[in-house]
């Protein structure tokens, strides 16, 4: 487990070289990386998708290497990145892997593009990587309570029954992090790599995925039923454009992101440009900071339409969570 941590932990180096322009300025209201070995198709989808929804001019690529579009979903802004093809090694840092991982842990959503010729391996050489570098793919963090205590020892307690730690393991785990006092609560079975992710709390990113199986449009129609069955799956032919309709839907599902229609006092609500929130910041007070911080100084209080509401319009407060397509119309002092 240490030893694992020291390869995430980046080692601290000379001073920088010359930039490479790899990360990409956050642009929108979510952003989505493509990750995958070189030519399974991810260049294709990306000009594909971006070609049929986007309304950005291509940019001028100088050596950029992380691609970035952006396409307009329902009403929201979502950026793409390819990002440059993995290897196995990225997270020791071989060719480019470590930029690439660094800029995916900061997308929302992780499409891995595989090549669905070929064999499933490639689907586990990508998440080991995407594991090496603490990004947890489709998991929720564990449900551990974890607190340091200045004295006492090493406290535990199981709500549930446990398959894999004991006292003593917890006890030896800590150890590891010169972690000799401490109240530990385990809330489901876990393992020791679930309470290794809560001790390093910060290292760790859990995003939603989606397996983009690419070049659908060489493979029979009964092995096509049977990728349909795969958790987390779309199958796609990015050349031919085939069922870009599911993929976007299902991107949007995972996104789970927030539209908020405004309303100007004595007008009618504006449909056509949502503020668009991510799932987990949706009160009154996360909309007016995501328009503009002064809002929030002059907020009296806001009417609401829509499902997060029992009446229409309700007069609600700065806490007061939204969600989607409700109509908001703030009322400053």
């Amino acid at each position: 487990a240490k030893l694992r941590r020291e390869l995430i932990t980046p080692k601290g180096g000379g001073g920088g070289g010359p930039g490479e322009g790899f990360d990409v300025a956050k642009t929108g209201d979510a952003r989505i990386g493509f990750v995958g070995f070189p030519s399974v198709g991810k260049s294709t989808l990306l000009s594909n998708l971006a070609g049929v929804y986007s309304e950005v001019a291509a940019y001028e690529f100088t050596t950029l290497t992380t691609v970035p579009g952006v396409i307009r979903y329902k009403g929201a802004k979502i950026q793409l990145l390819d990002l440059p093809g993995i290897i196995e090694g990225a997270k020791d840092g071989k060719g480019r892997g470590r930029q690439v991982i660094a800029v995916a842990r900061t997308c929302n959503l992780i499409l891995i593009v595989l090549d669905v010729l070929k064999p499933l391996g490639h689907k586990k050489i990508i998440e080991n990587e995407l594991e090496g570098f603490g990004i947890r793919l489709n998991s929720k963090p564990p449900n551990i309570g974890f607190k340091k205590k200045d004295k006492g020892g090493i406290n535990l307690t199981a709500t549930c029954p446990q398959s894999e730690l004991d006292t003593e393991t917890v006890k030896s785990i800590l150890a590891e992090y010169k972690i000799h006092n401490a109240d530990v609560t385990l809330r489901s079975d876990a393992t020791a790599d679930d309470l290794i992710d809560v001790v390093e709390g910060n290292s760790r990113v859990y995003i939603p995925c989606i397996y983009v199986l690419n070049k659908i449009d060489q493979i029979s129609i009964e092995e096509l039923d049977i990728i349909y069955k795969v958790p987390h799956c779309v199958p796609i032919s990015a050349h031919h454009r085939w069922n870009f309709d599911d993929l976007l839907e299902k991107i949007w599902d995972y996104l789970k992101l927030v539209r908020i229609y405004t309303k100007p006092k004595g007008q009618l609500p504006d449909y056509t440009s949502p503020v668009v929130l991510p799932y987990c910041k949706t009160t009154v007070e996360d909309f007016c900071m995501k328009i503009h911080k002064n809002l929030i100084k002059d907020f009296k209080y806001a009417l609401v339409w829509g499902s997060s509401v029992k009446h229409n319009p309700q007069k609600v407060g700065k806490d007061h969570t939204l969600e989607d397509e409700d109509v908001i119309q703030i009322v400053k002092k």
